[in-house]
């Protein structure tokens, strides 16, 4: 959104809030929670520079923070019902049996140690170690547009071993050790149970290399593109088994084709792809392969850069399916940035378990809004196929 914004802008999105608003608003028991909830996300959709308690009341004409901070920490209502609410009206505006859903984590940069979660991690957002939360999210991107549908927060065992901790950050017992892996599996669980229509799963290395994460795919017939590294195991070739890398050491020439990803914010993203055959037991008419994306350009070190990335589809998909799959994955990374920019994502300021899930699910929603109503108007929109189309370990396709 602009800071540019009109009053009468500000009503016309008011106005469209409302319609949505209707689909959540019975999950606030009281009407003046509900007033404050419709309130907060009004102020998520302001042109204002900072989207904190102070600033949402301002916006909200409140003369002081609390009930905005109460509606976080201590009105009646659970996020968790209002994400189920955010997820249909998704899929009813943006759902498409050519959908995948995406999963990825994000960073919160935050001070001290009292933030449910917080501690000295590695941040992808900040691209190093720092002391920040981490919010792990499952995104759906589809031909009609993309938004955030789940999250869940990442608690390390350093909290979920110390449950006086937990219990001042509002952790309840019951709330275990769960890996960014496994949290990821329980969100896809639950857009599955729902019958979310999509035909793939994309995710990068830090969930692609975890074999139970695959095998959860596979379970429930969930095609995927999921980037592993170099080292990862491929399958078993002459008497041991094949890393990534080695096998693509023995690509052939031909193997390499020049395709594009989809469009980026510098237009086409052209890079050299190979595809292999992997040779490994699968689910009858369903077939493995491995896909590496070269660079087109040398990088600082004179080398051309590799990524890696298994596939698991049915039989007869495709090499331009599955680059396309690879390539949507950058979706929730615009998510991430537009959710942080436009509706606040990244700018709340409590410290409690159930508050962050709250704020987070306010601010999904927002998002949500945006991206259903800029899917309204005419533009040109990314799209991919869903065609569902040895002795050696690996067959490149030349």
């Amino acid at each position: 959104m602009s800071d540019e914004l009109t009053a009468s802008d500000l009503q016309e999105w008011a106005a469209g809030l409302d319609a949505v608003f209707a689909k959540v608003a019975g999950r606030f028991g009281r009407v003046e929670p509900r007033r404050q909830a419709r309130a907060y996300l009004l102020g998520l959709l302001a042109p204002i520079e900072r989207k904190n308690g102070w600033q949402l009341a301002e916006a909200a004409g409140d003369a002081a923070p609390d009930r905005m901070q109460r509606l976080l920490t201590s009105a009646r209502w659970d996020p968790r019902q209002v994400r189920l609410d955010l997820r249909d009206y998704v899929m009813d505006n943006l759902g498409h049996r050519d959908g995948v859903l995406i999963v990825d984590e994000t960073g919160f940069l935050k001070k001290g140690d009292k933030s449910a979660g917080v501690q000295r991690q590695y941040s992808g957002t900040a691209g190093r170690i720092e002391n920040c939360q981490l919010g792990v999210f499952l995104a759906y991107a589809s031909p009609l547009g993309r938004t955030l549908i789940d999250a869940e927060l990442y608690l390390p065992k350093s909290w979920t071993d110390d449950r006086k901790r937990c219990i001042r950050a509002g952790i309840d017992e019951e709330v275990a050790f769960a890996t960014k892996p496994v949290l990821a599996r329980t969100m896809l669980a639950r857009a599955v149970k729902a019958g979310v229509p999509a035909s793939w799963v994309s995710a990068d290395e830090a969930y692609g290399m975890d074999n139970k994460f695959r095998r959860f795919l596979e379970e429930h017939r969930l095609s995927y593109v999921v980037t592993v590294p170099k080292s990862q195991w491929i399958g078993k070739a002459w008497g041991g088994e094949i890393r990534a890398d080695t096998a693509t050491a023995q690509a052939p020439p031909e193997a390499w084709k020049r395709r594009s990803c989809g469009n980026g914010a510098k237009g086409e993203r052209l890079y050299d792809w190979a595809l292999a055959t992997v040779t490994f037991e699968t689910e009858p008419g369903y077939q493995r392969w491995l896909l590496v994306r070269r660079s087109l350009t040398p990088n600082a070190k004179g080398e051309l850069e590799l990524a890696y990335y298994l596939c698991y589809a049915p039989v007869g998909t495709t090499m331009e399916d599955l680059i396309a799959v690879a390539g949507s994955r950058w979706a929730i990374e615009e998510c991430f940035q537009s959710a942080k920019n436009e509706t606040g994502l990244d700018h709340y300021q409590v410290r409690r378990y159930d508050a962050w899930h709250r704020h987070i699910t306010l601010a999904m929603l927002a998002h949500a809004y945006l991206a259903i109503t800029a899917a309204h108007a005419p533009k040109a929109q990314g799209t991919w196929s869903a065609s569902h189309q040895q002795k050696s370990a690996v067959c490149w396709h030349a």
